[in-house]
């Protein structure tokens, strides 16, 4: 099993950047999604990124060895299958929902992640986190608050892109569970170079590469973004999950959905054509900032943070005091 390098705070920054580009990508891929299909999209992001990942290794000489998988070929299979069903599906259910309820819905993928990851890699998961995840679904619960009689009482578009949104949550799900184990292996820019890659492969007999021209320039410019966005935030992702384990790393992205509601907010201001914020009353501004504060709970634990500190405060004055009685 792979076993995370203990380094937390990179591992939380890492963490931290996936979210706010994570964040920021619906906002960029609506406008995108009016000219272009969701697996042409798709296979844009993932080609570009996986080419750039593709030189960048090559020069460096530094190509990943698939004798080093010693016969694992399934776990970069589902990795594959995982992510590449979660691009089109997350697309698909981002033409039928705002970028707002799209980034809620796709926050089930972390909590499935973190139950995966406790199950599976046997990771830690205290009271304290016990609790920061009861708080963090309760502000679900209250974000959601403007939706549930549409959600639960209609079929209809809404309803269809938030059954899409779960769907693409869950694979995502099997995705990160499936690279976490192929850290033994690869380093995490190798894993996500042979990921990109195959499932740009997989997309190429569907993806229609010409519909590039049919875009303006602003979208031509959002499609450039949306492409260095793959490359960036699922690179901070993975090299994460190297330094902090997985339920914790799962956890700090629960923050994703406030940052794309104050994106949109403020886009809308700048670009009224472009970007639509979405209306909040108060209980869901209640719930925007439960699932903060469960989701640093969740992350960090603080309380065992501070007793880890002590403990090596501790260990150290032991150690200068042992080193005095020496002399």
């Amino acid at each position: 099993m792979h076993v995370s390098s203990g380094r937390w705070l990179l591992g939380l920054g890492l963490a931290l950047t996936t979210a706010v580009l994570w964040g920021l990508l619906p906002i960029k891929l609506k406008p995108v999604l009016a000219s272009m299909d969701p697996i042409t999209v798709t296979w844009y992001r993932l080609i570009s990124a996986g080419l750039v990942l593709l030189v960048w290794l090559a020069a460096r000489k530094r190509l990943p060895s698939f004798s080093k998988l010693d016969g694992r070929y399934w776990l970069l299979a589902v990795a594959i299958i995982g992510l590449v069903l979660n691009y089109v599906a997350y697309l698909m259910g981002l033409k039928r929902l705002s970028a707002g309820t799209t980034q809620l819905v796709i926050q089930l993928a972390p909590i499935f992640l973190l139950l995966g990851s406790v199950v599976i890699y046997r990771e830690e998961f205290s009271r304290a986190q016990q609790i920061g995840l009861l708080v963090l679904l309760t502000g679900f619960a209250l974000f959601f608050n403007q939706r549930w009689v549409e959600l639960l009482t209609s079929l209809t578009q809404y309803t269809a892109g938030i059954l899409i949104m779960v769907f693409a949550a869950l694979t995502w799900a099997f995705y990160g569970l499936a690279q976490k184990q192929l850290l033994t292996q690869w380093s995490s820019v190798q894993i996500m170079m042979v990921i990109y890659l195959g499932c740009a492969s997989l997309l190429t007999p569907w993806a229609e590469p010409a519909q590039l021209f049919e875009l303006n320039t602003v979208q031509l410019w959002l499609l450039l973004a949306c492409c260095l966005n793959t490359l960036v935030a699922y690179g901070a992702f993975a090299e994460a999950l190297a330094h902090w384990q997985a339920s914790r790393v799962s956890a700090m992205l629960a923050v994703t959905p406030l940052i794309t509601f104050a994106c949109a907010a403020v886009g809308s201001l700048i670009w009224p054509l472009w970007i639509t914020a979405e209306p909040l009353n108060v209980l869901a501004y209640t719930g925007a900032a439960l699932v903060a504060l469960g989701s640093a709970q969740t992350a960090l634990d603080f309380r065992r943070v501070l007793q880890n500190r002590r403990l090596k405060r501790e260990l150290k004055l032991a150690a200068l005091q042992s080193e005095k009685g020496a002399h």
